[in-house]
């Protein structure tokens, strides 16, 4: 069981663990980042109805105090809740159906004190990205990525750098492949020096097609190639059984590690973890948020 006092302790032990790096004049201050799938607050999920669990997410959201957050399965009204609970952030998403407020957003939030927009835009994991609403290969539905390039106001030394969030198909197997191989192309390929980060429900486990395509380029990672780090497994070398982010609501562990943070060279991990909180078995999501802290290199 997990009461609020030991979720606030989840917050404040991973802040605790950079502390002193952020403390330390010639270093580049911690970047805390966080993805989380909400569900969709449409779905008929009874005493897991978004109204019975929107101030619980807020409340996970606000105890680990993300720089930046990416969202998945997120509604319009869902999006707006957020926004009105975290006002220090700034919200760029759109609706996956039609570019504007139909279907899911896959927003990401960075805080307004701490980062200045450089550039921003979302594409769509498709034949054709530009395109809103669109699907190919064996995609259930329309899917898409919402990106920023961000400027570290506390780090203004630094190159901006990228944060991209994603949501890919639960039901086509090409559609992952191909959607990673997509996001690969738009921020790894032929840029060596590029800071990124990618968050995302990616409904692929870590010997998926997908996570090889992401992190090891397919096995054809040249020099003009970014390499790509998973946060969490360069926390925590040593795989286990029990490392599931989809928790049935009941607080399964067992399974797959479907929601990444992947990050390239330009930043180090300084911790990661898959937050388990709940209340009384209550639990905010029918996935658990995962959280990195980062540094820049």
């Amino acid at each position: 069981m997990t009461t609020p006092l030991t979720r606030c302790l989840i917050g404040i032990l991973i802040v605790a663990a950079t502390a002193s790096v952020a403390e330390e004049p010639d270093r580049s201050p911690p970047i805390k980042v966080m993805s989380f799938n909400i569900r969709f607050g449409a779905a008929k999920d009874g005493d897991n109805h978004w109204e019975n669990r929107k101030n619980f997410v807020a409340e996970t959201i606000r105890v680990f105090d993300p720089d930046l957050l990416g969202l998945q399965e997120c509604l319009d009204f869902q999006g707006q809740f957020i926004q009105h609970q975290l006002p220090g952030y700034t919200f760029h998403g759109v609706g996956r159906q039609d570019g504007s407020s139909s279907g899911e957003y896959v927003p990401v939030l960075y805080k307004t004190s701490r980062f200045e927009v450089v550039d921003s835009g979302h594409y769509w994991l498709s034949k054709t990205p530009e395109v809103p609403g669109s699907k190919s290969w064996d995609s259930s539905l329309p899917r898409m990525v919402s990106w920023v390039r961000l400027q570290d106001k506390h780090d203004p030394d630094s190159e901006p750098f990228v944060f991209a969030n994603a949501h890919f198909d639960h039901k086509g197997r090409e559609a992952r492949h191909q959607s990673a191989r997509l996001m690969w192309r738009q921020h790894i390929r032929g840029k060596p020096d590029e800071a990124v980060i990618l968050a995302g429900d990616f409904n692929s486990g870590e010997d998926s097609d997908p996570y090889n395509a992401l992190v090891k380029g397919n096995g054809q990672l040249t020099k003009g190639d970014a390499p790509i780090i998973d946060a969490y497994r360069a926390a925590h070398p040593e795989r286990s059984e029990k490392e599931a982010t989809f928790t049935k609501w009941i607080g399964n562990r067992e399974g797959h590690r479907i929601d990444w943070i992947l990050h390239s060279k330009s930043f180090a991990t300084l911790n990661a973890l898959i937050n388990h909180t709940n209340d009384n078995g209550r639990y905010p999501s029918d996935h658990y948020p995962i959280e990195a802290v980062l540094r820049r290199r």
